[in-house]
């Protein structure tokens, strides 16, 4: 890992060739590029240093802190830092972060309006095999509805980097949610993020997609190839924050396509499909259809791959659901 900013741009190739395309660790070497030239910046970890923290504890020794397996405790320690005013990067797991820890984030982080930084990582269903435990198919509901809580999930690590950056300079408490392993790139080092807007990253006026997350938006891209072979236009959008969600995109395309599919490895209920569906209620009323996560525990034995075609979230599908989709609304 880099010991200061690249001199190559994020996303380039040889950006990608040094870093990879892991989130979590373009992630921590936005934590660590980010303390390179701010010494509030502080890594609070939950046992997780192996997963890239070693680099920052290396470095920065005094601002890094191994709390253990006890996130109560670590997001009550990364509050306390952020009253001192420091900046806490917090790195755990995110079904603990938001579900073990909740009331510390609450109480400690959002209620007093904490400038902690929460990084969740094995987010969406990509612990696989360990199962229902460890899955994280709850996070961005529970993070939506915490008052002054701004929630992230980038579709590469690209966004990771672009986004972690992002969310370290912005005053107030942040949770990102991302998964362990190598995903596709969908951000070059053209690509330019801000909190509150979300990208375009293809037009189509049949249907829009609006993805947010590792496999959705990927996913969602190869769809699009697979209804253009069948004629159909697809608009894919990544949503890369959920909140503050970018509601002049969500209605331009809505506008556009007249009918929206919002993808998302989290469960079809409270996460970025409930967030579109208040914005469409409110603004355009469109037909729209949510794939998530069904309403229950992900209990069979599968790998991550495995998980996301039993819920219709790999291309296939996502393009089986937008052209169903479509059937519907024609027959109406």
């Amino acid at each position: 890992m880099s010991a200061v900013v690249d001199q190559q741009p994020p996303g380039s190739p040889g950006w990608i060739s040094q870093h990879g395309l892991s989130a979590v660790d373009t992630a921590r070497l936005a934590q660590l590029d980010a303390a390179e030239h701010d010494p509030r910046v502080f890594s609070v970890e939950g046992d997780l240093a192996d997963f890239g923290g070693m680099a920052f504890k290396e470095r920065y020794p005094r601002r890094f802190f191994d709390m253990g397996i006890a996130e109560a405790n670590l997001i009550g320690a990364a509050a306390g830092l952020a009253m001192r005013g420091k900046v806490p990067c917090v790195n755990t797991f995110g079904a603990f972060a938001l579900m073990r820890a909740c009331e510390q984030v609450r109480v400690d982080v959002a209620y007093h309006h904490s400038n902690v930084k929460i990084f969740g990582s094995f987010t969406g269903l990509a612990s696989g095999f360990s199962g229902p435990t460890h899955h994280c198919i709850e996070d961005l509901a529970i993070a939506r509805v915490l008052p002054g809580m701004t929630v992230l999930a980038p579709a590469d690590a690209v966004a990771a980097y672009h986004l972690g950056r992002a969310a370290i300079e912005h005053d107030g408490p942040t949770y990102m949610r991302f998964g362990m392993d190598v995903t596709p790139q969908v951000h070059d080092e053209h690509a330019s993020f801000r909190l509150d807007k979300g990208l375009v990253l293809r037009e189509g006026s049949d249907v829009a997609v609006i993805a947010a997350g590792l496999t959705p938006v990927a996913a969602a891209l190869e769809a699009a190839d697979l209804l253009a072979e069948q004629g159909v236009r697809a608009r894919v959008v990544d949503m890369h924050t959920i909140k503050p969600l970018d509601e002049d995109l969500v209605e331009e395309s809505a506008q556009i396509a007249g009918l929206v599919l919002t993808v998302e490895e989290h469960s079809r209920i409270g996460g970025l499909g409930s967030a579109v569906a208040e914005v469409l209620c409110e603004r355009r009323p469109t037909p729209l259809r949510i794939l998530g996560v069904p309403d229950r525990f992900a209990t069979e034995l599968s790998d991550h791959e495995g998980h996301l075609r039993r819920c219709g979230l790999d291309a296939a599908g996502i393009a089986s659901a937008a052209l169903a989709a479509l059937r519907e609304v024609d027959a109406t």
